[in-house]
């Protein structure tokens, strides 16, 4: 049995679907597989953000196990 993709490898398959179909000369046929391919890699990489997204709940949770939930700072927020 193969093993799942990580979440950096089902990114980098779905970037090469979407570089190869945007490229416009794939036959109908193979952009169909790529197309598959891309979406199966999109569902992977959302499969993964939500597990750990889970996990960053349960860790924010208080000793009364109230979630405390906080907006997540990204660089830009900074600015």
């Amino acid at each position: 049995m193969a093993k799942a993709a990580t979440f950096e490898q089902a990114l980098k398959t779905l970037e090469d679907a979407v570089a190869r179909l945007e490229r416009g000369q794939l036959p109908l046929n193979e952009a169909l597989t790529c197309f598959e391919s891309g979406v199966r890699s999109a569902a992977r990489c959302r499969e993964l953000l939500r597990d750990v997204e889970t996990r960053v709940e349960v860790l924010l949770q208080d000793s009364a196990g109230t979630l405390q939930v906080e907006p997540f700072a990204t660089d830009a927020d900074e600015d």
